[in-house]
C-alpha cells in the first residue's frame, strides 16, 4: 500500500512538472486531526535547526478562471530551492489536498477556505511534529507565507528563528481588494495577527515584475519594521535563481 501512494504521488510530479527528487529526501504523509499533508523530508541532524518550506495555494484555478479540481503544484519553484538546499534538516511540506486527498477535501480549501482554521491547524500541526521543541526556519512562498505566518503569530508552541517569504501574500484582504476579486471569507487573515507577526525576526523577498503578489503590498504589511529585497525582473513564479543562495545560507 505504501509504495502504491508513493507511485501515485509520483505520478503527481510527473504529470504536473518535471523535477528531480534527491534520494535523500524522503517522501513521508504526515497525519493531522483534519488533512493527510504530503512532505518530502532530509533530515540528517534531528537535534539541529530545522528549515521547512511551505508551498503555495498551488493550482487553485484553471486557465478559465474556474476552481480547479486539483490543486497540486504546477509550478517547482519552492521544490528546486528546497530540493537543493545544503542544510541538514530540510523539508518541504505541502498545503492540504495537494499530492495527496483526504476525505474532507473540497474546492473551498484552495479557494475561499484556503486559509481556514482547520487548514491552518493541520499546518501547524505538521510543523510540530517534525520539529518537536527544537527551532525552526519557515520559508513560505505567495499563500504558503500566509501560512508559516499564521502558524508562528496565531498560535503558541513552535520555536520560530526566523520567517522568509518569497512573493508572500501577507494580507490576503489587501491582496483581494487591489485585484478587485471576491474577498476569502471563509480565511483567517494575518492581518489581524500583525503586531505578533512582527515581532518575529524575518526577511521579505518581492519580485520587480510580479503582478501576483505587487511589492507595494508586502511594503504596505511589514512597514519598514524588516528588510524587503526587491528581486530585478522576478515575476510571481520565475526569476529568482539569484536569491537561492541567500536562502540556503540561512541557518
Amino acid at each position: 500500500m505504501r509504495y502504491r501512494i508513493f507511485a501515485l504521488v509520483l505520478l503527481f510530479f510527473t504529470s504536473c512538472s518535471t523535477i528531480n527528487i534527491p534520494k535523500n529526501f524522503v517522501y513521508t504523509e504526515i497525519k493531522t486531526k483534519t488533512f493527510m499533508l504530503a512532505s518530502w523530508q532530509k533530515i540528517t541532524r534531528p537535534q539541529g535547526v530545522y528549515k521547512i518550506y511551505i508551498e503555495g495555494d498551488g493550482y487553485a484555478f484553471n486557465a478559465y478562471g474556474r476552481p480547479s479540481q486539483d490543486p497540486t503544484p504546477r509550478g517547482t519553484l519552492l521544490r528546486e530551492i528546497a530540493f537543493n538546499d545544503p542544510s541538514p534538516n530540510v523539508i518541504y511540506l505541502a498545503r492540504p489536498c495537494q499530492f495527496v486527498k483526504s476525505s474532507i477535501c473540497s474546492q473551498r480549501h484552495w479557494t475561499t477556505a484556503r486559509f481556514a482554521p482547520e487548514v491552518v491547524n493541520a499546518e501547524y500541526e505538521a510543523v510540530k511534529q517534525i520539529t518537536g521543541t527544537h527551532e525552526v526556519i519557515l520559508i513560505g512562498f505567495s499563500g504558503g507565507a500566509q501560512i508559516a505566518g499564521l502558524i508562528s503569530a496565531a498560535k503558541p508552541g513552535l520555536k520560530v528563528k526566523k520567517l522568509i517569504t518569497i512573493a508572500g501574500n501577507l494580507d490576503h484582504l489587501a491582496w483581494t481588494q487591489y485585484h478587485k476579486l471576491p474577498e476569502l471569507n471563509e480565511s483567517l487573515n494575518l492581518e489581524s495577527y500583525q503586531q505578533q507577526y512582527l515581532k518575529i525576526p524575518q526577511i521579505h523577498f518581492v519580485g520587480t515584475d510580479d503582478t501576483n503578489i505587487v511589492p507595494n503590498l508586502t511594503e504596505n504589511f511589514v512597514d519598514g519594521k524588516w528588510p524587503i529585497v526587491k528581486v530585478e525582473g522576478a515575476t510571481h513564479s520565475s526569476g529568482w535563481e539569484k536569491i537561492y543562495p541567500l536562502i540556503w545560507n540561512e541557518k
